[in-house]
């Protein structure tokens, strides 16, 4: 099974500008009228697709898209060599740092927001990553 995941963004050219620059990722293709673009560098693509501020989210719920920081149990976490490094670049492109830099067991976690509202995370492991979680 292959996993796809879509960002929803209201400036499809700023995201993809903290994606390159914050994040490390490259412009693959451009598609359905450059309103989506693929983004590739992790191990799966990643589509920021443009949808504007105010507009459904769903036809099934009465929430609309709101680029402002919110909550929801799924966010990105980007593996990467140096968390320090990788937090400093992306606060750089505009992400949001919330909290200190962890460290755990496991390995070191910056827990971010990047420009459109979406959590973030990058984690460096250490030893053999959650496999050496309590």
């Amino acid at each position: 099974m292959d996993l796809l995941i879509n960002v929803d963004v209201d400036d499809l050219e700023a995201a993809i500008a903290f994606y390159q620059r914050g994040v490390g990722l490259r412009v693959g293709r451009r598609l359905f009228e450059g309103t989506v673009v693929e983004m590739l560098g992790a191990s799966s693509p990643i589509y920021l697709m443009e949808k504007k501020a105010g507009t459904s989210a769903s036809t099934y719920t009465s929430q609309f898209r709101d680029y402002g920081r919110h909550w929801t149990p799924v966010h990105l976490d980007f593996i990467v060599d140096d968390v320090a490094a990788a937090a400093r670049n992306a606060l750089a492109a505009g992400a949001k740092l919330e909290g200190e830099l962890q460290s755990f067991s496991w390995g070191r976690q910056a827990t971010m927001s990047d420009p459109f509202g979406h959590g973030l995370c990058f984690v460096q492991w250490l030893g053999k990553g959650y496999g050496d979680a309590p």
